[in-house]
């Protein structure tokens, strides 16, 4: 070997270490809450573990479980079918409803909860309604459906998670080849036939994932349970841990929670296993069925309603509850929120896409188990509820300022005080957790598109790793990076559940305060942070059905 080439190796195998090593320590940061919580559930609980297991977690396990399978099915049908309509017939409105049925994700689940909670209650607009045309005087002279209910719980996650049924579900239909659908229609199957013995089985990977996604996100969300009464167990580690003063309780519950979680990702896995389908990058588009008189009709109406029900009546509401508002567009507490919500957010991003970056390129300049282990450990974190990470974070952070406070004050006769714990970077590393997964996928699909001839034509011509990656791999990356930190942003911004766990004394986010505006039955007052929320997560799920729709003209 040459010396030349001897010195670019040993600076190849310097960078290598270079990134080698944050990538361990990111790993391990990601991996210490998950520890955490093994080693306080395994604490004494002061009988309070018996207490839990005799009469909080058979209601709170069956409510649960009563919610994913009422969530699992509702997301699996409105999502396969509106994927399907959309993508393989014609009918009026078409092109249009298939980007408005993704807008119910930039709804978030508590608020969407509250709108509806002031809308069905008996002094909202449609009991009053209801009263005014038939006379009533009071409610015990009709029946009216009770939305403080686990069924008010599903609607509500229903109609807010389809839409992640149907991007993965309508990427799968549009990609499947025209070859074998027109194969069976020269068979004389018709579109529901032809659905259910072709394209549905081609396409149960994608809405297992969906379907998962949906699952997961719905055990996360503490808000719209507490609200509407229905405890579930990621209610019930709140509850344990605040009101009734265990935290070994609420670890071992939120360990319960983690196995759930953990089972839900292995179902999925193994649904997929050796499931895979092939296409053609020049595949013809295959031709739809134009629908006509009441299929038509029927057609617009199943993917009118999602949206309409999802997004449609949620953000008229607070778009008119904003407009009798304006005045709190200058109110100090909203500014403050706002200011704070951007600046966590903001660190989060930022954060976060540079330890995916991190990991996604250690993982390709040393292609090692223990590289691919470490991206594994980063999309755990998405999978896991905020509730569960914030039990996980609390405990080592508050001791480590405990100890640095002493420390300084022993050596130095100064208090440092409750440096992480005590502040907002305790939210920012409990969002990192959270949100990795979704830098980490996003990365690890854009450095994935870049050839490694590119990285050997760059040593070729003399470069260095370190220039490799300044002049080659950041410039290509830098879509992908900003894409990443679009959505760790605008996911942050919405974060309630880890929040309004760690946030410090007096420190309030958008999404906190419309939490407790609305605990105190003052949503309407909480209109104008609700609404900003909703417009910035906006950007990303129209962003997501643009790259949706990208890719899948890229794959014909």
């Amino acid at each position: 070997m040459s010396i030349s080439s001897q010195g670019y190796a040993g600076r190849g195998r310097n960078h290598h270490r270079l990134f080698a090593f944050p990538a361990a320590i990111i790993a391990l940061l990601l991996f210490m809450p998950l520890v955490t919580l093994t080693y306080l559930a395994s604490g004494n609980s002061d009988g309070v573990w018996s207490h839990l297991i005799e009469n909080v977690l058979p209601h709170s396990i069956t409510t649960t479980f009563l919610l994913m399978i009422g969530v699992g099915i509702g997301t699996a049908i409105i999502g396969v079918g509106t994927a399907w309509l959309t993508s393989m017939c014609h009918f009026p409105g078409r092109k249009l409803l298939q980007w408005l049925l993704v807008l119910p994700l930039a709804m978030p689940i508590y608020i969407v909860t509250y709108i509806y909670i002031e809308l069905l209650d008996y002094t909202g607009p449609v009991q009053t309604f209801i009263r005014f045309v038939f006379g009533f005087t009071s409610q015990r002279d009709y029946w009216f459906f009770d939305f403080n209910s686990l069924p008010g719980a599903i609607f509500v996650m229903t109609m807010v998670l389809y839409p992640y049924v149907y991007l993965t579900t309508r990427l799968v239909f549009l990609m499947q080849g025209a070859n074998i659908l027109e194969a069976a229609r020269s068979l004389g199957a018709g579109p529901m036939r032809m659905f259910r013995r072709i394209a549905l089985p081609m396409a149960r990977p994608a809405i297992v994932v969906g379907v998962t996604v949906a699952l997961m996100e719905s055990l996360n969300d503490i808000g719209a349970v507490e609200i509407l009464g229905v405890q579930t167990l990621t209610f019930s580690i709140y509850d344990t841990w605040l009101n009734r003063g265990s935290l070994a309780g609420a670890a071992q519950i939120a360990c319960l929670t983690l196995a759930i979680i953990v089972l839900l990702i292995t179902i999925e896995r193994f649904a997929r296993r050796n499931q895979r389908f092939a296409s053609t990058r020049h595949q013809k588009q295959p031709s739809q069925f134009r629908l006509t008189g009441a299929s038509a009709v029927f057609a617009t109406l199943a993917c009118l309603l999602p949206v309409l029900f999802g997004f449609i009546i949620p953000f008229a509401a607070l778009v008119n509850s904003s407009s009798r508002r304006i005045e709190q567009l200058f109110d100090e507490a909203l500014l403050q929120a706002s200011l704070n919500s951007i600046f966590v957010a903001g660190f989060t991003a930022l954060i976060t896409v540079i330890a995916a970056f991190t990991l996604v390129y250690a993982a390709r300049i040393f292609p090692k188990n223990s590289m691919r282990l470490a991206g594994r450990m980063a999309s755990l974190g998405y999978a896991v509820p905020g509730t569960v990470v914030a039990i996980g974070i609390l405990v080592p952070l508050a001791y480590f300022d405990n100890w640095l406070d002493g420390l300084m004050r022993t050596n130095f006769d100064i208090s440092t005080g409750l440096l992480i714990s005590g502040s907002a970077a305790i939210i920012i590393y409990a969002c990192t957790v959270r949100f990795l997964a979704l830098a980490h996928g996003s990365l690890e699909s854009g450095l994935g598109k870049i050839s490694p001839h590119l990285d050997m034509a760059a040593r070729s011509l003399g470069r260095t790793a370190g220039q490799t990656l300044r002049q080659i791999h950041l410039p290509l990356m830098a879509k992908a990076m900003a894409t990443a930190a679009l959505l760790v942003f605008v996911d942050t911004m919405k974060e309630l559940s880890a929040t309004i766990l760690l946030r410090p004394f007096d420190f309030n986010t958008l999404a906190t305060l419309v939490y407790e505006q609305a605990s105190l039955a003052i949503f309407e007052d909480a209109s104008i942070a609700a609404l900003i929320i909703v417009l910035i997560g906006m950007v990303p799920v129209m962003l997501l059905m643009r790259m949706s729709d990208t890719n899948t003209h890229t794959q014909r």
